[in-house]
């Protein structure tokens, strides 16, 4: 088979790319540059779309004996990645930029022009399992609760899983390190990515202003009084608790938090922790990993990557879908995306547009 190994320059993404090797597999290895000044995007060994990640993926791809490339995916990283995330946030939404790079970036525009290039499939170091049952592949979390990503990979469709390959599935990350380093592979210590890519300085609320301008606003309780100001709206997420600098505190004594964030009036309402208890969900854009599950559906859904998977009824209709959780949940925010499993199976996804208490 030939395989394309997308090589961020991480341990995951290089021992994925080995075992695709030492498998018999046809590997090409290539780099996804992200920016036209990579120089603009982090530095050093907490991000993926660096000079130095670009580095370290060429030495492994010399390591293992691999041909290697760059493919400048720049503008539309920059048109369907961070442009959707500043224009997400400037409606009043948490988006999750990983999940939009792993649906247009790395599992649209790689694997297109992979397979245009006659590549079988996409190869990457996401930590979750592919099970072929026949006429389908299924999406299962991985054996590694702590790393499984299958939340961000909820929104690959059966055709894109049917062409991806996750070697890393059944392994825990700790072996996978100790993988590395028997292998000579010099990243095998580098720590793992965890701020977004885009953001230099990991200032998100700067990095937001620097393009929505500065736009402060009114704090109101739920009655629509006035509490406090605040610096942006984009500095804020539905169950924030911090930052808010509310000059007197709540007539109850109780420490406020985000529970609605209005665009329209350039207001952030705040009020107690029991008033963030949502029972319903509202999302749209619907995507199935495989069969459509049918007009109603019973399982567990997850709302945020490492968050806890919950009991609920989905109802699938023409606009999305609707989720009735089994009990509440905080902190639910316009923008995430809600996940549907059946026990360790990815069932499909969505954009959550709304909630309900």
């Amino acid at each position: 088979m030939k395989v394309l190994a997308a090589m961020s320059g991480g341990v995951d993404s290089a021992v994925a790319a080995a075992r695709a090797v030492e498998a018999g597999h046809d590997v090409t290895g290539v780099h996804l540059a992200l920016s036209k000044n990579p120089q603009t995007y982090r530095s050093g060994a907490r991000g993926c779309c660096s000079k130095e990640d670009a580095h370290d993926a060429r030495r492994a791809a010399d390591v293992l004996g691999i041909p290697f490339y760059v493919w400048d995916l720049s503008d539309r990283f920059a048109a369907e990645v961070v442009e959707d995330f500043v224009a997400e946030y400037a409606a009043g939404h948490t988006p999750n930029p990983c999940l939009r790079c792993n649906e247009t970036i790395k599992f649209a525009a790689v694997l297109n022009r992979g397979v245009a290039l006659g590549f079988d499939a996409v190869c990457t170091g996401h930590y979750a399992r592919l099970i072929s049952t026949g006429d389908q592949v299924e999406l299962h979390r991985a054996m590694d609760a702590a790393k499984d990503q299958s939340y961000v990979l909820g929104v690959l469709n059966q055709d894109q899983l049917r062409r991806s390959y996750f070697p890393l599935g059944s392994t825990l990350k700790t072996d996978a390190r100790s993988e590395a380093r028997t292998r000579g592979l010099a990243v095998a210590d580098k720590p793992d990515s965890h701020d977004i890519c885009f953001i230099p300085n990991g200032d998100t609320a700067g990095f937001l202003e620097q393009r929505l301008g500065h736009r402060p606003g009114k704090i109101v309780d739920m009655a629509g009084a006035k509490v406090g100001e605040h610096a942006g709206s984009h500095r804020f997420t539905v169950g924030q608790r911090r930052g808010l600098h509310l000059g007197q505190p709540a007539p109850d004594g109780q420490p406020r938090f985000v529970l609605a964030i209005t665009p329209t009036t350039n207001t952030i309402t705040v009020g107690p922790r029991d008033a963030l208890a949502v029972s319903m969900i509202s999302a749209i854009r619907p995507t199935w990993t495989g069969q459509h599950p049918g007009a109603e559906w019973a399982g567990e859904v997850q709302v945020r990557a490492h968050g806890l998977a919950m009991p609920a009824t989905v109802r699938v209709h023409d606009d999305g879908l609707h989720v009735v959780l089994d009990s509440s949940a905080a902190g639910v925010a316009p923008g995430q995306a809600v996940v549907l499993y059946e026990g360790s199976r990815v069932v499909g996804s969505a954009t959550i547009s709304a909630t309900e208490a």
